[in-house]
C-alpha cells in the first residue's frame, strides 16, 4: 500500500504533515508547529514517528518538537548550514542530498530564510515547500532577496506538473485575492475560488494544489508572461523585476 499524506492544522494557520506508511504503522513528520494536534493524529491512527524533517528555524515550525520527542524520540533532520538556529539535529543534510533511503530529495529554497529547504518525494508527487512557494503565493522575504526566492521557485517549476505543493500556512484565500490583480487565468481563478468556498465551509485544508494549477493563478510562477508584467505596471520588464514588484506590493497589501 502506498504512503499517504495527512495534513494537520496547527496554531492559527500553520500546517504540519505526516507521511504515513500504513504497512509499518510509522510516519514521517514535516515541521512541528505545535505538539498537541500532531500527537492526536499519531494516537488516532496508532502511529509511531520514524523521522522528523525541518524546513527552517522559525518558531512556528519547530516549537512542538521537544514535546513530540518526549513521546516519540524520532531522529530529527535539518539543514547543516543552519544547524546553529535549528533544534539539535540527529542528521544534518545539505541541499541536494537524498535522504530517507532515497525517498526524499532535499531542495535548496532560500528566500523566506537563508537556510530554508523543501522536501520533494517523487514517488508521492509531493513537494513540502513550507514558506517558500505557497498556495497561490510565496513567503515573505525575511532574509533572502527577490533573486533568491525567484531562483527557488524556478527550481520548483522544473518539477513534474502533477507535483502537489504542500505549504506551511493556510494563506490561500488572501493569496488568491492578491493574485487576482495580476492577470491569472480567469477560468482557473473562478474554479479555485469556488473550491476555496467549499473547503472553507467544510473546514478542509487548502494546501496540496498541483504545480500545474499553480501555474495558472500564482503570480510568482507567471512573471515571464507579458500580461502579468503589464498588470504589475512594468511592461517589457524582466521576470525578476516583475517578481520583485509583485512581492513588494504583497508586503504592503
Amino acid at each position: 500500500m502506498p504512503d499517504t499524506i495527512r495534513i494537520i492544522h496547527c496554531l492559527k494557520d500553520n500546517y504540519a504533515f505526516l507521511i504515513v506508511n500504513p504497512d509499518t504503522g510509522t510516519a514521517i513528520l514535516i515541521d512541528a508547529p505545535e505538539a498537541a494536534p500532531i500527537l492526536d493524529a499519531l494516537k488516532r491512527e496508532s502511529l509511531t514517528l520514524s523521522a522528523i524533517l525541518l524546513t527552517h528555524h522559525h518558531w512556528d515550525h519547530v516549537d512542538g518538537l521537544e514535546a513530540l520527542r518526549k513521546a516519540y524520540p524520532a531522529p530529527v533532520y535539518g539543514n547543516k548550514a543552519d544547524a546553529a538556529r535549528l533544534p539539535a539535529l540527529d542528521h544534518a543534510f545539505a541541499p541536494g542530498d537524498t535522504i530517507l533511503d532515497g525517498a526524499c530529495h532535499v531542495m535548496d529554497a532560500p528566500g523566506h530564510t537563508i537556510g530554508h529547504v523543501a522536501f520533494h518525494f517523487p514517488a508521492l508527487d509531493a513537494l513540502f515547500s513550507a514558506d517558500s512557494l505557497m498556495t497561490h503565493g510565496c513567503g515573505r522575504l525575511f532574509e533572502g532577496s527577490p533573486q533568491d526566492m525567484a531562483a527557488t521557485i524556478a527550481r520548483f517549476d522544473a518539477l513534474p506538473p502533477e507535483t502537489r505543493i504542500f505549504s506551511g500556512h493556510d494563506y490561500a484565500q488572501a493569496n488568491l485575492d492578491f493574485a487576482a490583480r495580476f492577470a491569472p487565468d480567469p477560468e482557473a481563478l473562478k474554479a479555485r475560488q469556488e473550491e476555496l468556498d467549499r473547503l472553507a465551509a467544510s473546514g478542509e485544508p487548502t494546501t496540496g494544489t498541483t504545480l500545474a494549477s499553480e501555474r495558472l493563478v500564482n503570480p510568482y510562477l507567471r512573471t515571464h508572461l507579458p500580461q502579468v508584467a503589464e498588470a504589475a505596471g512594468l511592461p517589457d520588464a524582466s521576470p525578476l523585476a516583475v517578481f520583485t514588484e509583485i512581492r513588494r506590493r504583497k508586503d504592503n497589501a
